[in-house]
């Protein structure tokens, strides 16, 4: 007998016999259904079933890079949103974006039966690769598309290409571009290929495409600033990986006799909460943290669900789309 077959028989749906087994909301009399079903017919949950009725077995591992970051904190409310209405609690692991620690906390999470994993992505090396799919426990990645893994992630590539855009229709020429490490394929890698692309479509006769990385830091994007204008002070447009950064070349390019947003160009990319506060509002593309943790909590449900009636759940990687939010600094 499956939970199917107990939902069928309490006239109630698999997912309320699902949450009565796991200790989520119901009804009191979808309660009594379901408990008069399991008493007539001696049923026995699966062992997957079982092991998430035991208190510290219904916990979610969270894997964060770090905590100081609007994006980490919208995505860690996405998910805490969605799992408690499943009755679970997230157990909050900081990897400061180390490889090894992030394979410790995968190792004790495991270790611990905690019920699945959702791990907010810095980078992909084929190590990791190995240990998200060896993994005996559900797993879903955010902000990272790594084929083959439940995935939850923005479209950087189209963000940036768009940014850029628009900077180019703006009449700049001489641009910069701030990244970050190329090590993070999707923050890194794909928002450069984004920016870069779009001068390149461009055909920009007379300009020049400066590049420099910093490290998600509002100093780093402040130093990084000063040595590309020590190399061009002619720069007339910058796109930022992030909007840290952005905040930091904006200080820059302002100490530099600039006026950011009317003869130089700049945006970010995340939609921080300081954009509109800043001395310089920002324009940038609003990514979708906070649902980004919800649908990867989702994911994780799901697979859970299916744990506990037998079925397989395919494994989806999900991209999410991005919003320009014009504050003028383009």
């Amino acid at each position: 007998m499956t939970i199917k077959d107990v939902a069928a028989l309490s006239g109630v749906s698999p997912a309320a016999v699902s949450r009565y087994l796991n200790g989520g909301s119901l009804s009191e009399e979808k309660r009594q259904r379901i408990q008069r079903t399991i008493d007539e017919t001696g049923y026995r949950p699966t062992a997957a079933a079982q092991m998430m009725r035991v208190g510290y077995q219904r916990q979610i591992g969270v894997l964060v890079p770090k905590l100081h970051s609007d994006a980490v904190v919208l995505v860690t409310a996405g998910i805490a949103r969605r799992i408690q209405e499943d009755g679970f609690l997230s157990v909050l692991g900081v990897t400061h974006a180390n490889e090894q620690k992030e394979l410790e906390y995968l190792s004790i999470m495991e270790a611990n039966k905690a019920a699945g994993v959702i791990i907010m992505g810095t980078g992909v090396s084929a190590r990791r690769i190995e240990a998200y799919k060896s993994i005996g426990i559900p797993l879903v990645v955010t902000g990272q598309d790594i084929p083959g893994l439940a995935c939850v992630y923005h479209d950087d590539y189209g963000a940036a290409h768009e940014l850029m855009k628009r900077i180019i229709e703006a009449g700049r020429k001489n641009i910069a571009y701030i990244g970050v490490t190329e090590r993070d394929p999707q923050a890194g890698r794909a928002r450069h290929q984004g920016a870069r692309t779009a001068y390149k479509e461009a055909d920009i006769s007379s300009g020049c495409f400066l590049t420099g990385i910093a490290d998600f830091t509002a100093d780093s994007g402040y130093g990084v600033m000063n040595e590309l204008l020590k190399q061009n002070d002619d720069i007339d447009g910058v796109l930022c990986a992030t909007d840290t950064i952005a905040v930091g070349a904006t200080r820059a390019l302002i100490e530099a006799g600039k006026n950011p947003g009317t003869d130089v160009s700049i945006a970010g990319i995340g939609d921080s909460w300081m954009d509109e506060y800043s001395k310089v509002p920002l324009t940038t593309a609003r990514l979708f943290f906070k649902q980004c943790g919800e649908d990867a909590a989702g994911m994780l449900i799901s697979f859970l669900r299916g744990m506990e009636m037998d079925e397989a759940v395919p494994t989806r990687q999900l991209c999410l789309d991005y919003e320009i939010v014009d504050r003028g600094s383009i």
